[in-house]
């Protein structure tokens, strides 16, 4: 068996050692054996640590069976304040969820953290005045004074349906864990336009891709311009550890990758080379953010069904992009250069 380990910091300090979490594997491989109906399409399944929830699939290849495992702290880091976020976009973002209704989207792929921002929202506006009930899949934190409803494709309780169900208790706020097909993005919008909060993610890779994919599930632009209030992408990069990075002065190559001009003094930083064994030179991680905000201008746009790199440019004239808050980070030696590019690239 091969064992490829991306080992973050929650994981690190709930385990002493890696045991428990190749325990948790190995149910899962050992029922992969037992049954084969298993063995054939994958299996999950979830163990608990004094300090973390420990969550291991396992996935049926052509060749092989691979596992993963990830670690979810107890509570976690469900603080906005805790995420990354610069100042501006803090700011911006606590604006947008005390608004009274709106759409509030966050986009990214698979493990950027965007479940983690919209709990972190949920739980700056869970203050027991609002009612607040979610559909998702799975519930990765149990959240008290929340109403959550977990999907369960078995009974047929999809996000549609469980979206329906809950708008019936009248919600002040509502958290859709994704946007999946045309039919949760109507119910959505609909919902937004009738005084609710909704927030929700969609897998995109930038801000504004998230609207013209709206826009490809039926929505109406007249509707989403009216409906739509903010659009957040996100990114995770491993943080430096300060006991491991070195500066160094940016060359020609990495002010050129960075669309920065030349002859100008550009200190950056990286892992050190005599990296003690086992060590990577980063420990932890922390977002990178672009927040757009639906002004007059970008619903003007959207009505008259703008391209992409059209509202890519307006969208600027407001906010810093992706890069640009991962490149400040880089500056401040939170991060290196390179992980903001792996995350980043196109």
């Amino acid at each position: 068996m091969e064992l490829r380990e991306h080992v973050t910091t929650a994981l690190k300090q709930a385990m002493k050692d890696k045991d428990t979490a190749r325990l948790a594997t190995l149910r899962l491989i050992n029922a992969a054996i037992k049954d084969q109906e298993i063995a054939r399409r994958g299996a999950d399944g979830e163990t608990e640590l004094s300090d973390a929830d420990i969550r291991a699939i396992l996935a049926k290849m052509i060749k092989q069976r691979q596992e993963s495992v990830r670690a979810y702290e107890e509570g976690g880091r469900l603080d906005l304040a805790e995420l990354g976020m610069d100042e501006q976009t803090g700011e911006r973002m606590e604006a947008l969820i005390q608004r009274p209704h709106g759409i509030l989207l966050v986009t990214g792929p698979t493990g950027s953290g965007k479940s983690t921002t919209l709990y972190g929202a949920l739980m700056r506006l869970n203050d027991r005045s609002r009612n607040i009930m979610t559909v998702e899949d799975p519930i990765e934190y149990d959240l008290d004074g929340i109403g959550q409803t977990q999907v369960n494709p078995k009974v047929d309780l999809t996000f549609a349906r469980g979206l329906r169900a809950i708008l019936r208790q009248d919600p002040d706020v509502v958290m859709i864990g994704e946007i999946r097909d045309p039919e949760t993005a109507r119910i959505a919008v609909q919902a937004s336009m009738t005084g609710h909060l909704v927030l929700s993610t969609l897998h995109t890779n930038s801000a504004v891709g998230a609207i013209n994919r709206l826009v490809d599930m039926g929505i109406e632009p007249f509707l989403l311009s009216s409906s739509l209030i903010g659009v957040m992408a996100q990114r995770l990069v491993r943080k430096l550890d300060r006991n491991y990075r070195v500066a160094f002065e940016a060359g020609p190559a990495e002010l050129e990758v960075a669309g920065k001009a030349g002859g100008v003094s550009v200190t950056l930083y990286r892992p050190a080379d005599d990296l003690p064994p086992g060590e990577t030179g980063y420990s932890g991680r922390t977002g990178i953010y672009e927040l757009i905000l639906l002004d007059e201008e970008m619903k003007q746009l959207i009505h008259a069904r703008t391209a992409e790199a059209e509202l890519s440019q307006a969208a600027r004239r407001q906010s810093p992009s992706m890069f640009e808050d991962g490149w400040n980070k880089a500056l401040a030696g939170l991060t290196s250069l390179d992980e903001v590019l792996r995350v980043t690239r196109e």
